[in-house]
């Protein structure tokens, strides 16, 4: 289990004749010491994450914490997460501290033994790990991206008291983030329709899909971030136009956009000499596909891709699916995409967003009842094909794109925790 060291629960302090004696205890020795402040010391922001289970749910929490870094410096940062997500790697690569609590989750259908009987042990100890985190770390505000820690770890902050925020990537929330909504601060939505899904709608704020500042950073080159992926081959094509498309499947990956790489990769890339291809196939297909895909000096086969930002600028082609914070990525890169969206998302999210992208920057959009290894295959010949149809989706995709969201949320937040002081 990842532990904390010590001096996220000890505040900076100083001294004067004026000074008070406080007595702290640091829940990692149980030692009692001595700490002189003065009553005025300004105590460190500390802020608590709860996010997981999927890239959808983290990649927003990071941004925003990242931003939260960027405008408060000395803010200490916690992310709170179940041991068997992706959250468990993908938060400490990114240089967060990070703490596991069990998962409880949510069944489908809502009536159903799991949910009856399982669930109600599985939530209290989630809850009971919980609060004795936020006791100890003693967090100045929660917020929560979704997931299945988040409604415990919200739930818990809301019982002690703590101020709470959700953000909502999705159209239309889930039960958990509508439950946690009444006894939130703020909810934050992507869209301006979203806030008619919320009881209260005095609460939700509307400024989009935050995205990491890595990704809308213009200093990473083109070219070197194709090094990254192809060192050995990309520095000796000499002027050649060559173009890159980055396949994702989501964090944990997508069979039926695998197997329609899988049926179409090694034509596409025999046919056409300055083509590259990274092909991110998700935690779970990695295995499999690893065992089926030839190596290829122009084919980078990963399971997950931790540096996105390289990846974006590496790309001139996105295939994807359509989940909402994927789809806010794009927009913010302004990347050319053929979108591919799950039918096994509630509410038909994937199959909405797709279209509205359709609408907005002249995506692609293929259903999977669609999709097979041609017709993949056309699309992307005719989009890479096409240098004025690429630059058109571009900059209509920058034009739609709200880049400043990471940073109107946290000057919220911001202004929540100096309006209780």
């Amino acid at each position: 289990m990842a532990t904390i060291s010590p001096s996220f629960f000890i505040p900076k302090v100083s001294t004067s004749q004026h000074s008070r004696t406080l007595k702290i205890i640091s829940c990692l020795s149980n030692r009692a010491t001595d700490v002189s402040t003065t009553a005025a010391a300004t105590e460190t922001l500390k802020i608590v994450f709860a996010a997981g289970g999927t890239g959808g749910h983290i990649s927003p929490a990071l941004a925003i914490a990242d931003e939260l870094k960027t405008q408060n410096p000395e803010t200490q940062i916690l992310f709170i997460g179940t041991p068997s997500g992706m959250e468990s790697t993908a938060i400490p690569y990114a240089g967060y501290p990070f703490v596991e609590i069990p998962a409880a989750p949510l069944a489908r259908p809502i009536i159903s033994f799991h949910n009856i009987f399982i669930l109600p042990y599985l939530l209290t100890k989630s809850l009971i790990k919980s609060f004795q985190t936020l006791q100890e770390f003693s967090p100045k505000i929660v917020i929560g991206t979704g997931g299945y820690v988040s409604f415990p770890t919200c739930l818990a902050a809301a019982m002690k008291g703590v101020k709470l925020v959700i953000q909502e990537q999705n159209s239309v929330p889930g039960i958990a983030n509508w439950v946690l909504s009444l006894f939130a601060e703020r909810v934050f939505v992507a869209f301006n329709s979203s806030v008619d899904c919320f009881w209260q709608r005095n609460k939700c704020v509307a400024c989009g899909n935050p995205v990491r500042l890595s990704l809308s950073s213009k200093n990473v080159l083109k070219e070197d971030a194709r090094k990254h992926f192809f060192p050995k081959v990309v520095g000796g094509i000499g002027g050649r136009q060559i173009k890159v498309v980055l396949v994702l499947g989501g964090s944990l990956g997508a069979s039926a956009i695998n197997i329609a790489m899988l049926n179409s990769y090694y034509e596409m890339l025999h046919e056409n000499q300055d083509l590259f291809i990274i092909w991110q196939t998700g935690l779970e297909s990695f295995d499999e596909m690893e065992s089926l895909v030839k190596n290829h000096p122009r084919l980078d086969l990963k399971s997950f891709i931790h540096s996105m930002h390289l990846a974006y600028a590496a790309a001139d082609l996105i295939i994807s699916r359509a989940g909402a914070m994927t789809c806010s990525e794009i927009l913010t890169t302004g990347k050319p995409c053929i979108l591919i969206p799950s039918p096994n998302v509630a509410e038909g999210h994937q199959l909405k967003n797709a279209f509205l992208m359709a609408d907005l920057v002249g995506s692609r959009v293929i259903t999977e009842d669609e999709l097979d290894s041609t017709t993949l295959r056309t699309a992307v010949e005719e989009i890479i094909g096409d240098e004025s149809l690429m630059e058109e989706m571009s900059q209509r995709a920058l034009q739609t794109a709200k880049p400043n969201a990471s940073a109107e949320i946290a000057q919220h937040i911001l202004s929540l925790v100096s309006s209780s002081k």
